[in-house]
């Protein structure tokens, strides 16, 4: 299978070897995405391997990333692939947050259920893949959180050396604690993840290190088999809507292109519409989707937020690298983007958590912009949603002690009430009184 990289503008689209080792079109300056000759295969025959690789003992097949690799085929061989049996993520039904939402029905795609407790490991073990591949033997990221945790363990398990570069005293103990657990090498530099990666894409080309953020093509193909694995356990009916947290934008540019492909290749019938959600004080793409909407700009060019805030830190960027990408699929697919306040994520998080599911803060995004998207007629109360949650319970438990006992602040200071607050009690040693107190 032939596979090149191809540039995304549409005035350009310059082509490039597989094995360049490029993130950006060197002519235009545009992002870079991965294309592929088209499959011999039928839908059908599809299908029928990738439901087959369910009951294989094989690393590949037991990967839920490589049991899709017919729509990810960049590599000439697969010895160089490294998998933690990435992917394999449920399907869950949430009654509790479907009334929350004013929705007949929600289900959530847990990516929390991931190796590493993120989304990131799907494209994680695809940009290992292809760091190998290069000849490369260290492997760098910036991150708030969860890229750090999964390149860290990736990139471990695959020998090679994880220099992490994290925002000074914004990220969640519970992620940094995985990247130094994994062995990373990890910088923390006073400044926001957007300057960060600006001076990291400087010092990698420098020093010849392989750069692993959502700019790199092969991490948004292992994206791509979220959207897979999701049709196949819902046997290949697609939803009306895909509903994701808003941060890179990585996993827009990602699902869009593996709805898209799939649809060309007759695996679904028709596009779900994207909904992204973003943090209201990170939310560039959210302002950039309604300014296009309204105008119907020809050229339209995101306005970076310049000091993003939001304790959702898995969604605190503001110049995020794959708008480009992420506007084409939304407007391809007619889809939305909303921005929600603090108050509304913290509670979405605490309902979602009544399920018996639980997600960290950016998760709890899609909730909370579902719960806005019905009330304002967008989506219908009856419609088909599959919302994806990225990250697991635990990324941040800091967040959910505080906010259970009623002294959650927002970034700017201010309070976050505990709506649905579940505060810890303290009992005497006295059986009598703790019946009184348990009723």
């Amino acid at each position: 299978m032939a596979a090149e990289l191809v540039c995304f503008a549409p005035t350009c689209r310059t082509r490039f070897p597989i094995t360049e080792l490029l993130y950006n079109c060197p002519k235009c300056g545009s992002l870079l995405e991965a294309i592929y000759e088209p499959l011999e295969q039928s839908a059908l025959m599809l299908k029928r391997v990738w439901r087959e690789r369910r009951t294989s003992n094989a690393p590949l097949d037991q990967s839920g990333v490589w049991r899709f690799r017919e729509l990810i085929p960049f590599l000439a061989s697969y010895n160089c692939v490294v998998t933690l049996r990435e992917g394999n993520t449920p399907l869950l039904e949430a009654r509790q947050a479907a009334q929350y939402a004013g929705l007949d029905r929600l289900v959530f795609k847990h990516q929390g259920f991931n190796p590493t407790g993120s989304f990131k490991d799907n494209g994680m073990t695809c940009g290992t893949a292809q760091a190998l591949r290069l000849g490369r033997t260290r492997v760098a990221c910036v991150s708030t959180g969860n890229t750090s945790a999964s390149m860290a363990a990736y990139a471990s398990a695959a020998g090679l050396q994880p220099i992490i570069f994290i925002p000074h005293g914004n990220i969640s103990y519970g992620k940094l604690a995985q990247a130094l657990e994994y062995g990373a090498r990890t910088l923390q530099v006073e400044a926001n993840f957007d300057q960060i990666l600006a001076l990291v894409r400087q010092i990698a080309e420098q020093l010849g290190i392989y750069l692993l953020n959502s700019i790199n093509p092969f991490r948004i193909e292992g994206q791509k088999t979220i959207m897979a694995e999701m049709l196949d356990q819902r046997d290949w009916q697609a939803p009306d809507w895909v509903v994701l947290p808003g941060g890179n934008l990585g996993n827009t540019a990602a699902f869009g292109k593996a709805l898209r492909e799939m649809k060309e290749l007759g695996l679904i019938s028709r596009l779900p519409r994207l909904a992204v959600i973003q943090a209201e004080g990170a939310a560039p793409f959210y302002e950039l989707v309604h300014k296009t909407q309204k105008s119907r700009a020809k050229k339209p060019q995101l306005q970076a937020v310049e000091h993003p805030e939001t304790l959702a830190t898995a969604i605190k960027i503001g110049d995020p690298v794959s708008w480009p990408k992420a506007l084409y699929e939304v407007t391809t697919s007619q889809g939305v983007a909303e921005k929600v306040t603090e108050q509304e994520i913290a509670d979405a998080k605490a309902v979602i958590g009544r399920c018996g599911i639980g997600c960290e803060p950016a998760s709890a995004a899609t909730l909370a912009g579902l719960k806005k998207l019905i009330a304002a007629g967008i989506i219908p109360a009856d419609a088909d949603v599959v919302a994806v949650l990225t990250g697991h319970v635990l990324k941040d438990p800091d967040y959910i002690y505080r906010y259970h006992t009623g002294v959650l602040e927002g970034p700017g200071g201010e309070h976050i009430h505990s709506n649905y607050g579940n505060q810890p009690l303290v009992v005497p040693n006295d059986p009598a009184e703790i019946a009184r107190v348990l009723g």
